[in-house]
C-alpha cells in the first residue's frame, strides 16, 4: 500500500542543514576534566588507598636506619712547612674547587674504606659481611676475602660523600641501623682519609728521594770527569791558576796598575822640574817649597830679623853692634832658605829621573809579558768552555743533592692541610623510612597516578563529556542541557508522574522553540509536528523522562499533545491495543488513546506485537495516524526506545520531523551513541538533535 501524503522532510531542526563538515572535532576541555575525574573517583581514591596502604606496611616493616655525618675542611693550598714541590699547593684558577672535589672519590676509595674497615673489624658485623641470619640459615657462608669484599660493597652502598656549592667542606655521610655504629663508622672514615692522604704524600716523597739520591753517584762521577779535565788540559798547557784565573793574567794586570802609578807619578815630578827650570832653576815658587816646614820656619825668622834690623837702624845707628849682628843674622838666615831651595830642587829632579827610570823599566816589563799572554790566548779559550762544562755540572749535582736532602724531609713533614672540623655524632631521629615524606609522597602520587589511570580508562572507554563532543559524533546540534535533579513540579500522566523544575523546564521549552521555529516545515503540511526521542540501550530512564518533559512542558503552554510510548507496555501482563496496532491498522489512534487525568496530554501506549507488518504498511498508517491527529494535536511526542533493539518504530521514524538523541553527560558511552546513530541512519533518518542530561547539575 502506498501513502497519498508526501514524505516527511529529513531535516527540519533549524541547525539540520548543516553538514558533517560544519562542527569542529571535540577536543577535551579544562571543565570536560572535571567530569572524567568526578565520575572515574573510585580510580582515584583506590589507587591513594592502596599506595597509602602499601606505604603503611613500608614504614611498619621495614628496619629503622640512622645517618651521621662527619666533616672535614680541606684547603688546597699546603702547608708550608720545608720547600714542597714533590706536592706542589698551587690553587687551580676556580680556588681549588676541582681540586677538593676529585677529594671525594679520594674518600670513597677502596684504600681509605680497607683502613676504615680494618680500624672498626667491621668484616665481623653481620650488618656489613652478608653472613646474616637468612646466610646462615641456608649455609652460605664465605670466606675471609669474599667478607672484605662484600663489607666493602655493603659500605660503599651506605656511604655519602658531598660537598656544598661554594665551601672546601666535605661531608661524610654513613648510614646504619644502629646510630652509633653510624658515628662511629663515619669518624673512622674520615679520619682513614686523613691518615690515607699522609701517607700517599709521605710515600711519594720517599720514592722522589730513592730515585733523586740513585741519580746522585752519577752526578758525582760527571763531577769529578769534569774536574779532572780541566786540570789535565792546565797541566798540559802549563797554565797556574790562582783565585779562578791564570797567574799570567793576575801579574800583568798588576803591572797594567803599577804602570798607570807609575806614568802619573813622572808626568807629575816632570811638570815640577819643568816649572823650577822656567824660574831660572829656583825652586822657591814651587808647590814642595811652599809645603815644606824648614822653608816655613826660616821664612818666619826671616821676617822677624828684617823687623828687628829696620828697628834697630832706626833706633841705634848703622855702625852700632847690635844692627851689625842683626844683619849678620839675617844674611845667614837668607842662605839656609837658598841652600834648602836648592835642596830642595835637586831632590825634584833626582826624583823625577827616578820615576823615569821605573817607569820604563815597568813599560818594558808589561810588552814582555804581552806577547807570553798572547801565546796563552788560544789555550783560554779551551780551559773556559771546561770551566763552563764543570760549573754546569756542578749545579746539577748540588740541586740533586738538596733536592734529596728536602725529599728525606718531607718524608716525616704531613703537609696536608685537612682537619676534621665535626666528628659524627649518634643521630636522634632515624633517617629511613621517612614516614612523613613517604605518606606525603603516598597520597599525592596516588592522586596523580590515580588521575592518570582515571584519564586512561575514559580514553579506552570515552563518554560524552561535552555539546561540542557529541555534534560532533551525530552531526546534528544540541538543544540544550537537561539538569537531572529533581524540583517541585509534577507532571502525571499516562498512570505515571515526571518531577521537573523551573530550571528544567525552560531548557526543554527552548529547545522545542529550536525544532520549530526555522520554518522549514510548508505552512500547509498536512502531518502534525512530531518528534521521536531515542538513546542508547542503557538510558532508558533519562530518554523517557525528557520525551514526558517535551509533552509536558508543550502542554504547559497550551498546546494540545499527543504522547505515544512506543518503548513499553507499561508493565501490564495483558498489554492493551496501541501504537502497534495502529501501525498494523487494526486500530484507529482514536480508539485507543485516551487523556491523563488533569492534563492535556493525551496517551498511547506500545500495544501489541502479536504480529509483524511490513514497513511500507507501518509507514503508511503512520503518516495516516499523525494526519488525522493533526486535527486534534498540535504535537505528538514518541517515546522511540532504544532504536537499536526496537526495529518497530521504524515507520515511526522515517515519519517524524525531529529525531532527538538522549544521552547522560559523563555517562553514556561514545560507542552507545555511535550505535544508536548508526541505527538511525539504518532506518533512512540521521538524527537531528540531541539534549544532554547532567547528573552533577
Amino acid at each position: 500500500m502506498q501513502s497519498s501524503l508526501p514524505m516527511v522532510p529529513q531535516q527540519s531542526s533549524p541547525d539540520a542543514g548543516r553538514s558533517a563538515g560544519s562542527y569542529a572535532a571535540s577536543t577535551v576541555e579544562l571543565g570536560d576534566l572535571k567530569r572524567i575525574l568526578v565520575r572515574r573517583r573510585f580510580w582515584i581514591f583506590g589507587t591513594v588507598a592502596l599506595l597509602t596502604l602499601i606505604t603503611l606496611l613500608y614504614g611498619l616493616l621495614t628496619p629503622a636506619l640512622y645517618s651521621s655525618a662527619a666533616e672535614i675542611l680541606i684547603d688546597p693550598q699546603d702547608l708550608q712547612v720545608v720547600t714542597n714541590d714533590v706536592n706542589p699547593s698551587r690553587i687551580s684558577p676556580d680556588g681549588g674547587i676541582t681540586q677538593v672535589e676529585s677529594q671525594v672519590s679520594v674518600v670513597q676509595s677502596t684504600g681509605v674504606l680497607m683502613r676504615a674497615i680494618a680500624a672498626t673489624n667491621l668484616t665481623q658485623d653481620p650488618e656489613f659481611n652478608g653472613q646474616g641470619l637468612l646466610s646462615g640459615l641456608l649455609g652460605s657462608g664465605s670466606a675471609e676475602g669474599d667478607r672484605s669484599a662484600q663489607t666493602l660493597d655493603a659500605l660503599r652502598r651506605r656511604l655519602a660523600v658531598k660537598r656544598a656549592d661554594k665551601v672546601l667542606v666535605l661531608d661524610v655521610i654513613v648510614t646504619a641501623k644502629s646510630a652509633d655504629k653510624a658515628a662511629l663508622l663515619a669518624n673512622a672514615i674520615a679520619q682513614a682519609y686523613l691518615v690515607d692522604k699522609a701517607s700517599a704524600r709521605a710515600q711519594m716523597a720517599k720514592d722522589a728521594s730513592v730515585s733523586i739520591t740513585a741519580r746522585l753517584d752519577e752526578q758525582r762521577k760527571r763531577v769529578q770527569q769534569a774536574e779532572n779535565a780541566v786540570e789535565a788540559y792546565k797541566s798540559a798547557n802549563n797554565m797556574v791558576m790562582a783565585a779562578g784565573n791564570l797567574v799570567s793574567d793576575q801579574e800583568l794586570t798588576e803591572i797594567n796598575t803599577q804602570l798607570s802609578a807609575a806614568q802619573s807619578r813622572t808626568a807629575a815630578l816632570k811638570a815640577q822640574v819643568d816649572q823650577m827650570r822656567r824660574k831660572s832653576g829656583t825652586a822657591d815658587a814651587t808647590s814642595e817649597a811652599m809645603r815644606s816646614a824648614v822653608i816655613s820656619s826660616l821664612r818666619a825668622q826671616e821676617a822677624t830679623l828684617v823687623d828687628q834690623v829696620s828697628q834697630l837702624g832706626t833706633e841705634l845707628g848703622p855702625r852700632h853692634p847690635s844692627l851689625i849682628a842683626a844683619q849678620q843674622q839675617l844674611r845667614d838666615t837668607r842662605q839656609l832658605i837658598a841652600r834648602e831651595l836648592g835642596r830642595i830642587a835637586t831632590a825634584t829632579e833626582t826624583d823625577y829621573e827616578r820615576a823615569l827610570a821605573n817607569q820604563q823599566a815597568l813599560e818594558a816589563k808589561v810588552a814582555g809579558m804581552k806577547s807570553k799572554s798572547l801565546d796563552t790566548d788560544q789555550a783560554s779559550v779551551r780551559l773556559r768552555e771546561l770551566q763552563r762544562d764543570l760549573e754546569a755540572v756542578r749545579s746539577v749535582y748540588a740541586n740533586y743533592l738538596q733536592r734529596a736532602q728536602e725529599t728525606r724531609e718531607q718524608i716525616n713533614v704531613d703537609s696536608t692541610n685537612a682537619r676534621i672540623i665535626s666528628n659524627a655524632i649518634p643521630a636522634l631521629k632515624k633517617s629511613w623510612p621517612p614516614f612523613s615524606l613517604l605518606l606525603f609522597g603516598a597520597i599525592f602520587g596516588g592522586l596523580g597516578l590515580g588521575t592518570g589511570l582515571a584519564l586512561i580508562a575514559e580514553y579506552a572507554s570515552p563518554t560524552v563529556l561535552s555539546s561540542a563532543q557529541m555534534q560532533s559524533a551525530i552531526e546534528a546540534p544540541v538543544l540544550g542541557v537537561v539538569p537531572a535533579k529533581s524540583g517541585r513540579r509534577r507532571w502525571p500522566f499516562g498512570g505515571s508522574a515526571v518531577v521537573s523544575s523551573q530550571k528544567t523546564d525552560a531548557v526543554v521549552g527552548l529547545a522545542l522553540r529550536r525544532m520549530f521555529s526555522s520554518g522549514q516545515r510548508p505552512p500547509d503540511w498536512p502531518l502534525v509536528p512530531s518528534i521521536l526521542v531515542t538513546s542508547s540501550p542503557g538510558e532508558g530512564a533519562q530518554r523517557s523522562r525528557v520525551a514526558r518533559l517535551l509533552a509536558n512542558v508543550a502542554a504547559s503552554r497550551g498546546s494540545r499533545v499527543l504522547f505515544i510510548d512506543a518503548n513499553g507496555s507499561g508493565g501490564q501482563k495483558d498489554p492493551q491495543p496501541g501504537v502497534l496496532d495502529v501501525l498494523r491498522g487494526e486500530y484507529a489512534f482514536e480508539a485507543v488513546s485516551h487523556y491523563a487525568a488533569g492534563s492535556n496530554v493525551a496517551v498511547l501506549g506500545r500495544g501489541r506485537s502479536k504480529a509483524a507488518f511490513q514497513e511500507a504498511h507501518g509507514i503508511y498508517y503512520a503518516q495516516q495516524m499523525l494526519a488525522h491527529a493533526s486535527r486534534s494535536f498540535e504535537l505528538v511526542v514518541i517515546d522511540g526506545g532504544a532504536l537499536a533493539d526496537n526495529l518497530n518504530a521504524s515507520p515511526l521514524v522515517a515519519t517524524v520531523d525531529e529525531i532527538v538523541l538522549v544521552a547522560t553527560l559523563n555517562a553514556t558511552p561514545m560507542r552507545d551513541v555511535t550505535a544508536t546513530s548508526q541505527a538511525v541512519s539504518v532506518m533512512g533518518r540521521l538524527p537531528t538533535a540531541a539534549l544532554l542530561v547532567d547528573e552533577a547539575a
